[in-house]
C-alpha cells in the first residue's frame, strides 16, 4: 500500500472521530444551534440588542434612514450622501409593476391573504426577471433592489383592489416610509402625517434584519441550492406569513381593539392569564432578558400617541406591560408596542405582516447574497426515532 493511500485513510479515520466526538446533542426547533456564518446581524443575548454590519440598531434607528439601512444592509456600507441619492435614484426607477403582475393583481378574490399574494406576486416577479438565472453578487444586488421598489407597490395595489379604494403611486420626492405610508393609507401632508412617517421609518429600520431566525433561514436554505434570488424570498414570505412569526403585530392590535379601554386592560388581561391564554407581543426565543428593540419603538409610539391626542392604546399597553412583568416575568418585544404605532397611523391591520416584507426584504436579500457568494448546501441531519430494523413481509403474509 502506497504512502499516499496510508496518509488518505488515517486522515478519513481522525475526521470520523473528530465528527463523533464533537456531534452535538439534539436541540428541538434548533434552539442554541449554530447553523452558519454572518457578518449581516449581531445579536447580542445579554443585552437585547442588535448590530447591523456592526452599527448598534439604537443608533441606526436614532441617526439614520431607512433607506440608509438598506444601503448598509445590501452594498455592505453606510452610503455616502452621493451614494444614498444614487441608492433613492435606483429605487424610484424600479417602483414600476410589470404588465403581468398588473394582471394577477386584477384576477384575484378579494378574501385572499396579503401574504398569499405577495408571495405569489414574488414568485411571478421571478419569472419574468431578466437576471433571475444569474446568480452573481452584482445581478443578485440588481434583483434585490427591484423587490425593495416592487414590494410595497404589489402590497397597496392589491389592497386598493380588493377594497375599491383609489390607487395610489410611488412619488419620487418621498422617502421609502413616505410613500409606503401614503400607498397603504392615502394620506399625506400635516404635522401628525410626518411624525408617522418618521415613525414607519424606525420600525422598518428595527424589522430589517434579525439574523437567523425562521424566514432568514428559509431563505438561505433555499439559496444554497443555487436556485434564484426570487424563489428565496418566496420561501421567506411562506414562512413569515406563520402566526409564530410575522403575525405578532397583527395579533397585538386586534387584542388591543378587543380591549377597548384603558379601564378593561387589567381585568381582561388577568382573565386571559387564568385560562392559560397566550398572550401575543411579549418574549423572545433568542432575546431571553429583553429586546432592546422594544423600548425604542416605545418612545416613538408614545410621541405619537401624544401628538394624535389619542392615548387609548398606548395606556392599554402600558397596563398589559405591568401585569405580564408581575404575573409572568416576560418583557414586551418589538411587536408590541409597533402595534400601537400602527393603529395610530391607521394601516389595515391585515398589512401589519406585508409591511414586515417591506423591511426585513433588506435583510433576505442580503442573506441570499451572503449565502450564494460563498456558498455550501445546507443539509442538516435528523434523529431518527423510528423502528431499528424491519423485515420485509410479502404482501399475502402481512397482517
Amino acid at each position: 500500500m502506497s504512502n499516499g493511500i496510508v496518509a488518505f485513510i488515517r486522515r478519513k479515520t481522525a475526521m470520523r472521530i473528530a465528527e463523533s466526538e464533537n456531534t452535538p446533542g439534539y436541540s428541538p426547533g434548533l434552539d442554541g444551534v449554530i447553523a452558519g456564518e454572518t457578518a449581516l446581524c449581531h445579536v447580542d443575548e445579554d443585552e437585547g440588542g442588535l448590530r447591523y454590519r456592526g452599527y448598534a440598531v439604537s443608533d441606526l434607528a436614532d441617526q439614520a434612514t431607512f433607506e440608509e439601512v438598506a444601503h448598509l444592509l445590501l452594498c455592505g456600507t453606510l452610503p455616502t450622501r452621493k451614494e444614498l441619492k444614487e441608492f433613492e435614484g435606483r429605487l424610484a426607477a424600479e417602483a414600476l409593476l410589470p404588465a403581468p403582475v398588473e394582471a394577477f393583481l386584477g384576477m384575484i378574490p378579494p378574501a385572499a391573504h396579503p401574504m398569499d399574494i405577495l408571495r405569489t406576486s414574488v414568485s411571478l416577479l421571478g419569472m419574468i426577471e431578466t437576471d433571475a438565472e444569474d446568480h452573481s453578487h452584482d445581478a443578485n444586488l440588481r434583483k434585490s433592489i427591484r423587490l425593495l421598489a416592487q414590494i410595497p407597490l404589489v402590497i397597496s395595489v392589491a389592497h386598493g383592489l380588493a377594497n375599491g379604494t383609489p390607487r395610489m403611486e410611488a412619488q419620487p420626492n418621498l422617502t421609502f416610509a413616505e410613500n409606503l405610508l401614503c400607498l397603504l393609507t392615502g394620506r399625506r401632508g400635516g404635522e401628525e402625517w410626518r411624525l408617522m412617517a418618521h415613525v414607519l421609518d424606525v420600525s422598518l429600520t428595527l424589522y430589517a434584519e434579525h439574523e437567523f431566525n425562521a424566514s432568514t433561514f428559509a431563505a438561505r436554505a433555499t439559496a444554497s441550492t443555487m436556485t434564484d434570488l426570487h424563489s428565496a424570498v418566496t420561501s421567506a414570505i411562506g414562512t413569515l406569513k406563520g402566526p409564530l412569526h410575522g403575525g405578532a403585530n397583527e395579533a397585538v392590535a386586534e387584542m388591543f381593539l378587543e380591549i377597548e379601554r384603558p379601564d378593561r386592560a387589567e381585568g381582561w388581561i388577568r382573565e386571559q392569564l387564568g385560562g392559560k391564554r397566550r398572550i401575543m407581543g411579549f418574549g423572545h426565543r433568542v432575546l431571553k432578558n429583553g429586546d432592546s428593540r422594544s423600548a425604542i419603538i416605545q418612545r416613538h409610539a408614545d410621541r405619537l400617541s401624544r401628538t394624535c391626542r389619542d392615548r387609548r392604546w398606548y395606556d392599554i399597553a402600558l397596563i398589559i406591560e405591568r401585569v405580564m412583568r408581575q404575573e409572568k416575568g416576560l418583557c414586551p418585544n418589538l411587536d408590541f408596542y409597533t402595534a400601537v404605532a400602527y393603529l395610530l397611523m391607521g394601516i389595515p391591520r391585515r398589512l401589519y405582516t406585508p409591511i414586515f416584507v417591506c423591511s426585513r426584504i433588506t435583510g433576505w436579500c442580503a442573506h441570499v447574497i451572503e449565502q450564494q457568494d460563498h456558498n455550501r448546501l445546507i443539509r442538516p441531519r435528523a434523529l431518527y426515532k423510528g423502528p431499528a430494523r424491519e423485515s420485509y413481509v410479502d404482501i399475502d403474509h402481512r397482517r
